[in-house]
C-alpha cells in the first residue's frame, strides 16, 4: 500500500515523485518501470547532453512551441517555467548553461548530471524505484487505486501517476477507464527525398531558409511554412525548420502517407525580385567568370552548382552566356525549390508522438483527471508536444511540478 504509485520512470515520473516527497516527507512513493533502466530518454536526448529547457522565459511566447497543447500550457507555464526549471537544477548541484540557439543544457555537457541528480534525490526520499515491472491492469476502488502487474504482482496506492509517454499499452488501460484519447502519429521527422539537386550533399546545412508545405488535392497543407536552419542527410532534409513542419502538420502529413510536396526558399525571406536583379547585375559585373564555380548568397559551392545545373546552366558556362531563362530557371530554384518527398525518418533519439489522452479530460490545475481526481498525468501521455529545442522536457517539468504540489 502506497500513498503514490507513479507509472513510468521517466522525466515527468522522476520529477513528480522527487518534488511530492519534498513537499511531504511522510509519504510513501513508488516509481514503477516497465524496462531494465530508467530515464533513457533522458540518457540520449540533446545527442546524450539532455536538452533540459530552452531561454524562453515568457509564458504567452512560450506556448507557440507547441503544436498541441498551446493554450492549456499557458496558466500552468505562469506557475513553473524554465526560469523555474534552471532554479530546481541548480538548487540541486546542477549548473545549466544557454546555448546560441537558445537551448539549454547541463554545464556538464552530459545527461548522466541529470540522472545522477534524480537518482540521489529519489534514494534520500526513500522513493522506490522497481524496474521490470509492466502494469497489466489499473482498477478504480473509490479513494485508492489497485494495479495488476504481469507475474501477479498487486500494488494499491491512494495517488496515482501516469507518466508512461507514448506506452500505447498504457493508453489502452487509461480506454478502458473511460479516458479518451487522441490516437497517435509520429511528430518530429525529417523528410526522405530522392533528387539529383541534393544528392551526395549530406552534411551541408544552410540557415535560415523558409520552407512551405504543398499538395495539389490538400490545399489546407499550403498554410503549413516555418524557417530556419535545414541540414541535407543522405536520405533527405532535417534541420530546425523541416522538424518544425512535421510538428505543426503531423496529422496533416500522415493523412497524406507522407507523400507531399516542400518548397524551399534558400535565400530565406530575401526579396525574389531582388534576387533576378542582383542575378542580372552579375552579367555586367563579372561576365567573363564561371557561373558555377562563383556562387552566389553565400551558398556552399556544391548546392549552388547543384541548383545551376538544375536550371540550365552548363558546366563551363560564363556569366556573359546567361541569357534570362537561365536567370528566370534559376532564380526558381534559388527561392521556389520544389521537392517531392516519399516517406519520413524518426529524427534520432528526438522521437515525439502527437496524440495521447484527449486535454479536455484534463483539470490543469492540477494535471489531474476531471472523472477520477486522484489520478494525475504528466509528460507524453497527455495530448501536448512541441518542437526541439527543450521544449518537450520543459512541458514534463511542469506538469509533473503542479501534479506534485496538488496530490
Amino acid at each position: 500500500m502506497y500513498d503514490l504509485i507513479i507509472i513510468g520512470g521517466g522525466a515527468a515520473g522522476f520529477f513528480t515523485a522527487i518534488n511530492a516527497a519534498e513537499k511531504n516527507r511522510s509519504l510513501k512513493i513508488a516509481i514503477i518501470e516497465r524496462g531494465r533502466e530508467v530515464l533513457q530518454k533522458v540518457k540520449v536526448s540533446g545527442g546524450g547532453r539532455c536538452n533540459v529547457t530552452h531561454a524562453c522565459f515568457e509564458p504567452a511566447t512560450l506556448i507557440n512551441y507547441y503544436p498541441r497543447g498551446n493554450q492549456e500550457l499557458l496558466q500552468p507555464f505562469q506557475k513553473f517555467n524554465p526560469t523555474h526549471t534552471i532554479e530546481w537544477f541548480e538548487s540541486r548541484g546542477v549548473r545549466i548553461k544557454k546555448e546560441a540557439d537558445g537551448r539549454m543544457f547541463p554545464v556538464s555537457n552530459s545527461s548522466q548530471s541529470i540522472i545522477d541528480c534524480f537518482i540521489e534525490t529519489c534514494y534520500k526520499n526513500r522513493i522506490e524505484i522497481i524496474k521490470n515491472t509492466r502494469v497489466e491492469s489499473i482498477e478504480n476502488e473509490g479513494d485508492r487505486w489497485q494495479l495488476n502487474t504481469i507475474g501477479d504482482g498487486h500494488y494499491q496506492t491512494k495517488k496515482l501517476m501516469i507518466a508512461t509517454g507514448s506506452d500505447t499499452a498504457v493508453w489502452k488501460l487509461l480506454g478502458n477507464l473511460g479516458i479518451n484519447l487522441v490516437s497517435p502519429v509520429p511528430s518530429l521527422f525529417t523528410f526522405n527525398i530522392k533528387d539529383e539537386r541534393i544528392q551526395d550533399l549530406m552534411g551541408i546545412s544552410v540557415e535560415n531558409v523558409v520552407c512551405q508545405l504543398s499538395d495539389a488535392k490538400t490545399k489546407s497543407l499550403n498554410d503549413f511554412s516555418s524557417n530556419g536552419a535545414i541540414l541535407i542527410t543522405h536520405w533527405g532534409l532535417s534541420g530546425p525548420a523541416i522538424l518544425k513542419l512535421s510538428a505543426w502538420a503531423a496529422r496533416e502529413l500522415n493523412g497524406l502517407n507522407y507523400e507531399f510536396e516542400v518548397i524551399i526558399n534558400w535565400l530565406g525571406k530575401t526579396d525574389i525580385e531582388k534576387v533576378r536583379q542582383h542575378l542580372h547585375q552579375q552579367i555586367v559585373n563579372q561576365p567573363k567568370k564561371n557561373v558555377l564555380a562563383n556562387p552566389e548568397f553565400g551558398l556552399s559551392i556544391r548546392l549552388w552548382k547543384n541548383l545551376c545545373m538544375a536550371a540550365g546552366i552548363g558546366e563551363y558556362q560564363k556569366w556573359a552566356e546567361t541569357g534570362k531563362k537561365h536567370i528566370i530557371k534559376l532564380v526558381e530554384q534559388l527561392t521556389t525549390c520544389r521537392f517531392r518527398v516519399n516517406g519520413k525518418s524518426t529524427f534520432k533519439e528526438e522521437f515525439v508522438t502527437a496524440g495521447g489522452v484527449d486535454l479536455s479530460e484534463i483539470d490543469f490545475e492540477a494535471f489531474s483527471l476531471k472523472k477520477y481526481p486522484n489520478l494525475y498525468l504528466a509528460g507524453e501521455v497527455l495530448n501536448i508536444d512541441a518542437v526541439t529545442g527543450g521544449f518537450n522536457f520543459q512541458a514534463a517539468w511542469t506538469g509533473a511540478w503542479i501534479a506534485s504540489q496538488n496530490l
